[in-house]
This record gives C-alpha cells, sequence and structure tokens, in this order.
C-alpha cells in the first residue's frame, strides 16, 4: 500500500497574492509546508500539485529543493488534479494537504493517517474544533475516483469533495479524528495579510534550522503572548468554501434553466 501526500498549491490568490512564496524564516511558504511533511513517518512520498499556468511553474524548483516531484494539472478543478497526480504516482492511499499551512503537524498528519487505516476507512480526516492550518484528509483511491467521475458542483471540484464525501455515506465508509475539542479559534492558515503577520512572529519565535516545531509547542507560545492571537483572530474560517458555496447556487440556478 503506497500512502502519498498531495499539496496543493498556485500563485493566483486572490486575498493574498503569491502567499505560497512568501518568506518565512528566510523559506517560502511552500518550502515549510513540503519539509514539514517529510519528518511524517507514515508517508511513503510526498507530492506537489500546481497547475499548467505558467506563473506556477516556478514553484517547481522549490520542490526540486527537497527533492519532493511535482504534478501539473487543472488550476480550477483540484479534484481532477489530486485524481491525475495520485494515478500517475499509483497512490493507494492520499493524504491532502493544501500549501497555506505551513505549521502544518507532521505527527497529527501521522495520527490521522493511523486512524484511516485502522478503521479501513474510505475517507478520514482531522475532526472538531481544531486550528485552521492542520487540516488534513486521507482518501482511498477508490473514494478519490468516485469523487473525480461523480462530484459536479464547482465547490466539489475546487476543494476537493467538500460535501461530496459525506453526501455519499451510503457507499463510502466516512470518518474523523477528533484531535481538539477547544482549539477551533486559533488560525494558523495564511490567507489575509494579517495571517502573514502572525505566522512571522511565530517563526520569529519557534523555528530552528533542520528541526520542526509542533502543536503543543505553538500552543506554549501563544499561552506565553496571548497578544499574539489578536493579530488574525478577526478574519472569518473557510472563506474561500463559503465563497464556492455561492458559486453551487449560481451553477444549479443555470443548470435549472437548462433543463
Amino acid at each position: 500500500m503506497k500512502i502519498g501526500a498531495i499539496v496543493q498549491a498556485r500563485l493566483s490568490s486572490i486575498r493574498l497574492p503569491q502567499k505560497v512564496i512568501l518568506p518565512l524564516a528566510g523559506k517560502p511558504v511552500l518550502w515549510h509546508v513540503l519539509n514539514r511533511l517529510q519528518y511524517c513517518k507514515e508517508l511513503d512520498t510526498v507530492i506537489l500539485a500546481t497547475s499548467t499556468h505558467k506563473e506556477d511553474r516556478m514553484l517547481k524548483d522549490i520542490a526540486d529543493s527537497l527533492g519532493v516531484p511535482t504534478f501539473f494539472g487543472s488550476l480550477g478543478d483540484v479534484l481532477s488534479r489530486y485524481y491525475h497526480a495520485a494515478s500517475k504516482y499509483k497512490l493507494d492511499v492520499i493524504v491532502r494537504i493544501t500549501a497555506d499551512c505551513p505549521m502544518i503537524d507532521p505527527g497529527i498528519v501521522d495520527e490521522v493517517i493511523d486512524g484511516f487505516i485502522k478503521g479501513n476507512y474510505d475517507c478520514y480526516e482531522l475532526s472538531g474544533a481544531f486550528p485552521d492550518g492542520l487540516d488534513t484528509s486521507v482518501y482511498s483511491f477508490k473514494a478519490l475516483e468516485t469523487a473525480f467521475r461523480e462530484a459536479e458542483l464547482p465547490s466539489f471540484r475546487e476543494h476537493v469533495g467538500a460535501g461530496f464525501f459525506s453526501g455519499n455515506k451510503e457507499r463510502l465508509k466516512i470518518g474523523g479524528y477528533e484531535k481538539f475539542k477547544d482549539k477551533g479559534n486559533y488560525r494558523w492558515t495564511i490567507d489575509e495579510p494579517a495571517d502573514y503577520e502572525f505566522l512571522k512572529e511565530v517563526f520569529r519565535e519557534l523555528y530552528k534550522e533542520g528541526k520542526i516545531f509542533s502543536s503543543q509547542d505553538i500552543f506554549e507560545l501563544l499561552s506565553r503572548k496571548p497578544q499574539l492571537l489578536d493579530v488574525n483572530s478577526h478574519i472569518m474560517r473557510n472563506e474561500g468554501l463559503l465563497k464556492s458555496l455561492e458559486e453551487d447556487k449560481k451553477y444549479m440556478a443555470t443548470k435549472g434553466k437548462r433543463t
């Protein structure tokens, strides 16, 4: 069984342009994501999945610096990008990670993978009230292929099964790993300028060359310096997904007119 993390990345972000190449401790955001995943014990490989757009080709250089292979696919249809990347690299289990999570925790990623395997799930992900920026989802190839062939709504195609899997519980075994119960107010992702300011402060405090700081290290830092929480706590969670759900409504209305 081959287990691979596929990291989706692009430069055409709207709220914070080119966020995945912004520097943190002298390295691009994307470099930190890929580097941290290489500390996972349960992964056989890490793959960068970006788009065929010319500007995104520069992301390959970051992946190459870490020995990470790159797949080029659709910009808007991220689900297609995942499916074709998983097919090319013959993955049996796919771990979905987004490039806006430079503090992804390899230990937690391993725990989610372990839960997926032990429970014989088709889809398993970090659940409960967890910090935004640790998002980890694990799919069987069968589940990913089902979504690729059947998912129609724009939100399903852009956000790789957001809602699709939960809507197919009669066919797929779905589960969630509840690591945290009360950490949903923490924001460790990078989507807005304020997120970047927060991350720069955390990396200034915790980053050391050749070492990985954990989620527990971050919690301890924020306990010592709670004022850091105010930097980006005002930003809405999952704003991109909410925008896609609005696109779903337009799509369904247009589809209704055609039928």
